[in-house]
């Protein structure tokens, strides 16, 4: 059994970090058909006795389909009306889909307060184990809307690394829209080499090339990256798999597609 199936079939708590590149096509609109796939792959986990918590980004491409004559405003106030509006599309989305399977959704939306601030932290750990206990699917992303630099997260790939930390979750699934970790972008190289197993991120560090942000997402492979030493450093693993390809998850249990495995605790 491969790396990936090992962990997902021995994982009960798993975290899912949807990004905004997976959730968009190219026009920047929601991709439908890819959210109702990974929305069938959280059902199928559910089914064989998994929890599943979800962390999406995707507010402000909501947002952005919503009210196209706002598209891309560089002004900070349009952003956060952006992501205010998407929040609601994006949430319905997740409500159509899971709707499909019986399965209620709930929202949160964070910010860094909430998670620095131990009480407030206790709050959502416990509403989070309520709405897991109770059958239902957390839908988790940063109050964007209120967010400023000082109260800011960042991305969501911390965040969800943050939530799975607080969770205690088993193993966090970062779906993005690259294959895993590689040894230089392999957007611009062609004999980019996938780096399947990582067992030491400082190392790994050392021997790749960091390439740019994505013109849709806040977070690059360096912060993917960062979030799993984040989890890593709770004893836990990550999984970086590319979430645009069909029944990725699926494909990663059956050994079919590959990503990359950062590995925490003892191996």
């Amino acid at each position: 059994m491969n790396p990936i199936s090992n962990l997902i079939n021995s994982s009960r708590k798993i975290v899912i970090k949807i990004g905004s590149n997976v959730l968009s096509d190219d026009n920047g609109a929601v991709n439908k058909t890819v959210l109702h796939n990974i929305v069938e792959q959280v059902n199928d986990l559910r089914n064989a006795g998994k929890q599943v918590i979800i962390v999406s980004s995707g507010a402000g491409i909501c947002g952005v389909g919503a009210i196209n004559k706002w598209s891309r405003r560089k002004d900070m106030n349009y952003k956060q009306a952006l992501c205010a509006i998407g929040q609601v599309e994006l949430m319905m989305a997740y409500k159509e889909y899971f709707a499909d399977y019986d399965i209620h959704v709930g929202q949160i939306l964070l910010t860094k307060e909430d998670l620095q601030d131990p009480h407030r932290a206790l709050n959502i750990r416990n509403a989070l184990f309520t709405l897991v206990d109770e059958g239902v699917v957390p839908v988790i992303n940063e109050n964007d809307s209120v967010s400023v630099d000082e109260i800011k997260i960042g991305d969501n790939d911390t965040l969800s690394a943050h939530v799975a930390n607080l969770w205690n979750a088993d193993v966090l699934i970062v779906l993005s829209d690259i294959d895993g970790v590689f040894d230089r972008d392999p957007k611009t190289t062609d004999n980019a080499k996938l780096i399947e197993e990582v067992t030491n991120i400082d190392s790994l560090l050392s021997q790749i090339s960091i390439g740019e942000t994505s013109s849709f997402g806040t977070g690059g492979i360096a912060c993917k990256i960062e979030a799993a030493r984040l989890v890593n450093n709770y004893g836990n693993s990550m999984i970086l798999l590319n979430g645009k390809k069909q029944d990725i998850i699926r494909k990663g249990i059956s050994g079919e597609m590959s990503g990359t495995v950062f590995f925490g605790g003892d191996l």
